[in-house]
């Protein structure tokens, strides 16, 4: 699906994923997000500013995740992780503490618990909307977000949010691990990775 589609897709069944709620897999490590200030200003080299940024979004953060729980659902992220953290993974681990706080739980998974399923590459970016629609991201070779696939088997989603729900389970909430991996780390160089 091109952009415009998908996220014209995704806002008509995001707000119906009361019946299994939402699960996202992000497994990559290295990202683009173009728009997105705080990502910019991490680009820049300006890592006080990207900090203070996150901070500012965090009513916005909270009201989205009380809008998502007045749905009746809850979304769940399970984040694979490789260490040493790449720049960005450090940025974005920053960010999902704060979507943490405001109501969005999200585990953490060490990449060597994956390493068994990935014998013909890396875990692929899906989250299920409910039964009924899940979503692959694809990225182009900057890490930016290109389009989207979206699948409707029922079986299919259903296989895939199990296997979700399963690394969920298997993994740690982010708060505990962020404060042992992230927190004492030193503000990353300017954005250089790609």
């Amino acid at each position: 699906m091109a952009l415009d589609a998908y996220y014209a897709d995704f806002e008509k069944h995001f707000w119906h994923s009361a019946d299994a709620g939402f699960w996202k897999l992000e497994r990559q490590q290295f990202f683009q997000e173009p728009g997105y200030d705080s990502w910019e200003a991490f680009a820049r080299g300006e890592w006080e500013e990207s900090l203070r940024l996150l901070k500012a979004g965090r009513a916005d953060m909270a009201e989205y995740h009380r809008k998502v729980e007045r749905h009746g659902f809850t979304a769940r992220r399970i984040r694979v992780v490789e260490e040493p953290l790449t720049h960005y993974m450090q940025w974005e681990l920053h960010a999902l503490r704060v979507r943490e706080q405001c109501g969005g739980p999200i585990h953490v998974i060490d990449a060597d618990q994956v390493a068994r399923y990935e014998d013909e590459g890396p875990l692929p970016e899906i989250y299920t909307l409910g039964h009924q629609v899940m979503y692959q991201a694809v990225y182009d070779e900057r890490g930016v977000l290109e389009s989207a696939r979206k699948f409707v088997d029922t079986e299919v989603i259903r296989r895939c949010r199990k296997f979700i729900v399963d690394l969920y389970q298997t993994g740690e909430p982010l708060a505990g691990w962020f404060d042992e991996h992230v927190a004492p780390l030193p503000p990353p160089p300017r954005q250089d990775e790609r």
